[in-house]
């Protein structure tokens, strides 16, 4: 089973050279301003404001939020991680960042999408999974893949803890099973990103290795 895992933590940047705090510190208000710069581009007749949340697991999280002139208020994050791989890799970033806002406002013009209200307690954390993500992923993964058995399903991962696998039926060797654990997936949902999209582009990754896709 191979898990895949797109978010990581700040250690992920600090192995990369094994930067001091300070030199640490740059990066992250660097990407920061960065991130300030390309959506103010994109959204040049909007507000844009950012901040960065240091989490626990997960190391800098960088948020934004636009208001639009006809009062929507919309907000989403970013990981430390991909943040970086854009700025060093994206010919295009501030396309990629807005292109979530985009997404956010399809539908919804006018109206609130700000961040979620993370669950209190391991009852809410529970329901979030149970009731929302899981049955959300599964549709969206069926649908993206109408031509093929798609299984979805809870196990328990030794290293990574409670995680939702899928896979297809007709694929039964080698990388088989894409894996992301439960909190990802709710770090997703929290900060008002698609949390089936990284189980889409690993579904899609196992298609061109078993040559599905020929």
């Amino acid at each position: 089973m191979t898990t895949e895992n797109n978010v990581s933590n700040s250690n992920d940047t600090q192995e990369q050279g094994n930067p001091s705090e300070a030199e640490f510190r740059q990066v992250v208000q660097a990407l920061h301003e960065n991130g300030l710069k390309a959506l103010r581009f994109k959204f040049e007749d909007e507000q844009v404001d950012g901040q960065v949340l240091n989490h626990e697991v997960y190391g800098p999280i960088f948020t934004f939020k636009i208001e639009t002139k006809d009062g929507g208020k919309y907000a989403t994050g970013f990981f430390m991680r991909e943040l970086l791989h854009t700025f060093q890799n994206n010919d295009d970033p501030a396309l990629w960042m807005s292109s979530f806002f985009f997404d956010l406002m399809e539908g919804n013009e006018g109206k609130d999408k700000l961040l979620p209200m993370p669950p209190q307690s391991e009852d809410e954390a529970k329901a979030l999974i149970d009731n929302v993500i899981v049955p959300y992923c599964a549709k969206t993964l069926r649908e993206e893949f109408p031509n093929d058995q798609v299984y979805v399903d809870l196990d328990l991962h030794e290293e990574h803890g409670p995680v939702l696998e899928a896979g297809f039926t007709a694929v039964t060797d080698g990388n088989n099973i894409c894996a992301l654990p439960l909190h990802v997936l709710i770090a997703h949902f929290l900060l008002n990103r698609d949390p089936a999209e990284p189980m889409v582009q690993g579904l899609y990754r196992i298609r061109e290795e078993h040559g599905m896709d020929a």
